[in-house]
Parts: structure tokens; C-alpha cells; sequence
């Protein structure tokens, strides 16, 4: 089975309501904004039964150069992670 692309998916919302294809995608586009915007200033993004996007801060490290194997520092960063909520992953697996 191969990935659903945004099209398809805006498809399948599209038939499942009473909203347009163009409707669904302003409000798919507007979601993911906003998801950006929590994840900035409060940390967090939670989309009920699927999971958050979670900012989270790595600290520096010490890493290997794979070519020549010399050991590098690796500075610390923030990143953004995904965690799966329970009922997604019980829904899947």
C-alpha cells in the first residue's frame, strides 16, 4: 500500500464532511501553524489521540568523525520530537 499524499488526504476529509477540499486545506494549513507557534513559545503541541510535538534541549556532547574517526564536539541544541499517544499506538499495533 503506498503513502497517502496531502491530495489524497485532503480527499478523503473532504468526502468524510461537509467542508470543501480547499476548506480542509485551510484548516489542515492553519493547524500546522499554530502547532508551530504553541511548540515555540510554550513547549508543547498536543493533537488529542495522536500525540505532541514536544521542544526539547540536548546537551553538548562528544561525537566521532566517521570518516577519519577523529572525536568531535557536537553543541548543545534544541529539537523538536514526536511522542505517540497510547491510544495511536494501541490503535495501530
Amino acid at each position: 500500500m503506498a503513502k497517502m499524499t496531502k491530495s489524497q488526504l485532503l480527499a478523503t476529509l473532504a468526502e468524510g464532511s461537509e467542508l470543501s477540499k480547499k476548506q480542509i486545506e485551510a484548516l489542515l494549513e492553519k493547524m500546522v501553524d499554530l502547532a508551530y507557534k504553541q511548540v515555540k513559545t510554550n513547549g508543547e503541541f498536543v493533537v488529542p489521540g495522536i500525540g505532541k510535538l514536544v521542544k526539547v534541549n540536548r546537551k553538548a556532547r562528544q561525537g566521532r568523525n566517521p570518516a577519519t574517526g577523529e572525536t568531535i564536539q557536537i553543541p548543545a541544541k534544541t529539537v523538536v520530537k514526536f511522542r505517540v499517544a497510547k491510544a495511536a499506538k494501541e490503535a495501530v499495533l
